[in-house]
């Protein structure tokens, strides 16, 4: 499993309603591919501009083949990352 989690903290408060309708649709969408175990959508309540993204992948080849996918070439990277600071951390789940 490859395991990864990412921070992303919106620049413009005014576009956190974009940040937090685009992340559920593209979270729907890697949930329908093969590699992808899990992905989940966190919305800060301490701090609206943040949100966190937890990926599971079953390998960093279908984690590197989920960025080559149109739901990350079409949204993510041209609609979501413009917006916001982005902080990933690949991780080793502990046990």
């Amino acid at each position: 499993m490859f395991p990864v989690n990412v921070w992303l903290t919106v620049k413009d408060p005014n576009d956190v309603p974009t940040v937090g309708e685009l992340l559920p649709q593209i979270r729907r969408i890697s949930l329908t591919e093969t590699a992808c175990l899990r992905f989940e959508v966190y919305h800060s309540q301490s701090d609206p501009t943040r949100f966190l993204l937890t990926e599971h992948w079953d390998s960093e080849d279908g984690w590197k083949a989920h960025r080559e996918q149109p739901v990350f070439t079409e949204i993510y990277r041209p609609k979501v990352l413009p917006l916001v600071d982005r902080e990933p951390h690949v991780c080793t789940l502990l046990e």
